[in-house]
């Protein structure tokens, strides 16, 4: 399984580019057991859309 650590680098670096099979599934396991990870993955999440929410309302 990935450490904390691990799995925020692929959840950052799956902002810049698509996950492989296998990365895109070891990251959904550490997800389904760390709340930490979960909550990173959803504030990234919630970050990207306000910036894309921003640069729609400046085009």
């Amino acid at each position: 399984m990935l450490t904390c650590k691990e799995s925020s680098v692929l959840l950052s670096q799956a902002q810049e580019r698509p996950l492989g099979l296998g990365e895109r599934l070891r990251l959904r396991l550490h997800l389904l057991a760390c709340a930490g990870c979960t909550n990173f993955s959803r504030q990234l999440r919630i970050i990207r859309a306000a910036i894309r929410r921003q640069r729609d309302e400046d085009a």
